[in-house]
């Protein structure tokens, strides 16, 4: 996961400025060193975030981290824990060359620290457990995909392809964890180990011939940059997976700062009507008078639903809804590629409303 670079010495206390209503205060209940390189971080759930910290197996946390120049900056980190086998939620974080939040998060974070995070978040999930799936993961794109694959082994009936690039040995997270899945289900779960230090940087070629057997599947990709445009290259083009297929996990860094209160302008006299808006999320129908020229996002955090975000800057899908009926335009969009416009999908931070009235659906 992309990190910006830097942003100075990290401060003690978490952060400063005002919080909004829609950043959850979790306590780490452990650190776990999964590699020399890797922690994951278990948290505990106050009573207060039951109910409204439910998430999907390759759904992310963004982390607000202390910094003494900017105050805070903000990471997102992939849950590596299943939500259907009754584990605590935990992300897992690899340093990064250069990268400030994951050295300070390895570097400083222990068990009983508190962290602000948003609510769980992201697209990369599968729709149905059912169905075949190939996993293509390199170094810390494993954390969602492992989430992913623990939750098909519990619930799901379909066959797990694991295709996981490291550079050594040493270098695999999860790596007893993967052995003992492996072992548990050797009928349902197949595991490719790929090492830099034997084979080299894995190749388009090379991932094309271990997915060539897997066509049929539902595909899932996360890793640094070279490794996922690599395997994309080589589902689509080489292979001729659709694009409904293949689900790549993409990470911004964010520079804003997503954890700040939302407030939102009192309509004017003058102002035209609002619009009206009926929203599903999270299996309940909610219906408000919309300010017109007001971000979807912004408003319905201000009105204390927990819809999903991340960057607010348009970059990274988390806020991604459906459009079911009515049309609103998006003013900024650097993520969401022309089949996912047509078949309705919005980034909900960037949204305002052309139609009278929208519904849109963050359960599609």
């Amino acid at each position: 996961m992309p990190e910006a670079a830097n942003n100075g010495t990290p401060q003690q206390d978490g952060g400063t400025g005002p919080v909004g209503n829609h950043v959850h205060t979790l306590t780490i209940a452990e650190v776990v060193a999964e590699t020399a390189e890797a922690h994951s971080l278990v948290f505990d759930l106050p009573a207060e975030s039951q109910g409204r910290f439910d998430y999907q197996p390759g759904q992310f946390l963004t982390l607000r981290i202390p910094s003494d120049r900017t105050g805070s900056v903000a990471r997102s980190y992939s849950l590596s824990s299943s939500p259907l086998l009754d584990e605590k939620p935990t992300v897992t974080v690899k340093r990064t060359i250069d990268g400030y939040a994951s050295n300070w998060i390895c570097d400083n974070l222990e068990a009983g620290m508190e962290v602000s995070v948003l609510a769980p978040s992201g697209m990369f999930v599968p729709k149905d457990l059912d169905r075949d799936l190939l996993l293509l993961a390199a170094g810390s794109g494993i954390t969602p995909v492992i989430s992913i694959l623990k939750s098909a082994l519990h619930a799901g009936t379909g066959k797990v392809t694991l295709i996981y690039a490291n550079r050594d040995p040493e270098a695999v997270i999860f790596r007893e964890t993967l052995r003992e899945l492996a072992a548990a289900h050797p009928e349902r779960l197949t595991i490719v180990h790929w090492l830099e230090s034997l084979q080299g940087l894995p190749t388009r070629a090379g991932l094309a011939a271990l997915a060539a057997p897997f066509t049929e599947a539902e595909a899932f990709i996360c890793g640094p940059g070279p490794f996922m445009d690599a395997a994309e290259q080589a589902l689509r083009e080489d292979l001729g997976m659709s694009h409904g297929q293949v689900h790549i996990e993409v990470f911004q860094s964010i520079e804003g700062d997503p954890f700040e209160e939302i407030v939102i302008a009192e309509p004017a006299e003058d102002d035209e009507p609002g619009v009206e808006l009926t929203v599903n999320l999270d299996g309940e129908t909610h219906e408000y008078s919309w300010p017109r020229e007001t971000k979807l996002l912004d408003f319905l955090l201000s009105k204390g639903l927990d819809a999903p975000f991340s960057c607010r800057q348009g970059a990274c899908s988390a806020c991604a809804c459906m459009v079911l009926d009515g049309d609103v335009e998006m003013l900024h969009n650097e993520i969401l590629e022309p089949e996912d416009i047509a078949d309705g999908i919005r980034l909900g931070c960037q949204s305002i409303a052309v139609s009278d009235s929208v519904t849109v659906s963050y359960d599609e």
